[in-house]
């Protein structure tokens, strides 16, 4: 029986996740509870485990008396002398070293399954822990099960939850599959390891990947001031240069595109726009809304409303496919963008005089009979 505790005890230890402190504290506590029950909470002893050789000894201490009144904490000199076969004076401590089989085999059985409960709560709340730290980071998890709607990672043993909504649409995924996430966030549940919930979709996932193709950011020489992302498609993105002489968007881009291109690759060919961060707000729509040009801008400041004004061959590129340009660029900059055709006016009002003009003749042509 004690070979099976030891068994036991020598397989939790093997567990590389949970902290030899906290396991030795936990075995100690459940035998703690044991001899409390055995020999009653005012007993005096000393649970002893050696995480090396994986050995638990357990000893009770009681004091030596001509009359018991405690059996918890007293024994008979009679008893002391018998159990240990030394000599003994009354007032004297005993030592006893308690066998874990004098709990029964049913009392180790179901120590066993508390240990191993508790054992799983622990790796519960180490699991958690540790992807608490890691919420915003990006690590790589291997495709195991694909379902309808989200897909399984493993990552160090544990299940990565990658719903269809923080996929990037075009991509496709097999199983073996390696791929880098972002944590996204942890959902605790009621039973079972928490839900370490997983993204390639979100902003903070391009953010990371900035940040690890591009040591100027990592350093703090640039600085990421925004993100807009359409995931797979299109994002823009806008960067200041905490140094003079380092061009933001260059450092970015990277000799002949390398850096970017890394990125690029990384999202599927998600086409990103670098743009230099100003706080201009006028310029900094203007940029956001590259390649196309602009003729004029009014800012109203305080609605965070832009009305661009724009000739009627730029209207489209303003706008992009399916409205993805002008959107991402009024979540760059957070403000409104409401687009004002010039040439359309122009010929709104070029109309408007011709009628006058018609009008002012008819009416002249009608005095000129009368």
């Amino acid at each position: 029986m004690k070979s099976e505790i030891v068994e036991a005890f020598v397989q939790m230890a093997k567990m590389k996740s949970i902290d030899r402190d906290i396991l030795e504290s936990v075995i100690k506590d459940s035998f703690r509870k044991m001899m409390e029950k055995k020999h009653g909470p005012t007993a005096n002893f000393d649970v002893i485990v050696n995480m090396e050789k994986g050995n638990i000894e357990i000893f009770l201490y009681k004091t030596v008396v001509e009359e018991v009144t405690d059996p918890a904490t007293e024994i008979d000199l009679e008893s002391a002398q018998d159990k240990s076969g030394e000599d003994f004076a009354i007032g004297d401590d005993f030592v006893e070293e308690i066998p874990i089989e004098e709990f029964g085999r049913r009392s180790v059985l179901n120590l066993k399954q508390n240990l191993n409960q508790k054992l799983r709560e622990i790796d519960k709340e180490v699991t958690f822990n540790f992807y608490k730290e890691q919420v915003g980071e990006i690590l790589v998890g291997e495709v195991y099960q694909i379902k309808p709607n989200s897909i399984l990672l493993i990552h160090n043993g544990n299940e990565l939850f990658f719903p269809k909504e923080e996929q990037i649409a075009k991509e496709r995924y097999k199983k073996g599959d390696n791929i880098r996430v972002i944590i996204k966030r942890l959902d605790k549940k009621s039973s079972g390891p928490p839900l370490v919930v997983v993204s390639r979709a979100d902003e903070r996932f391009l953010y990371k990947l900035f940040e690890l193709e591009i040591p100027e950011i990592y350093d703090g020489i640039l600085e990421i001031k925004a993100i807009a992302r359409d995931p797979g498609e299109r994002a823009k993105i806008a960067v200041v240069s905490n140094d003079d002489k380092i061009d933001a968007v260059g450092a970015c881009v990277g000799m002949k595109g390398m850096r970017i291109h890394s990125i690029v690759r990384e999202l599927s060919n998600e086409n990103i726009d670098v743009i230099n961060y100003t706080e201009d707000s006028a310029l900094y729509i203007a940029r956001a809304l590259s390649p196309a040009k602009l003729s004029d801008i009014y800012i109203d400041n305080e609605n965070k409303i832009a009305k661009i004004y724009a000739d009627e061959d730029q209207v489209s590129l303003i706008i992009g496919k399916n409205g993805q340009n002008i959107k991402l660029a009024s979540k760059l900059t957070g403000y409104q963008i409401d687009v004002i055709r010039e040439n359309a006016d122009e010929e709104k009002n070029g109309e408007e005089e011709k009628s006058e003009e018609e009008i002012s003749e008819n009416t002249n042509e009608e005095n000129s009979n009368n």
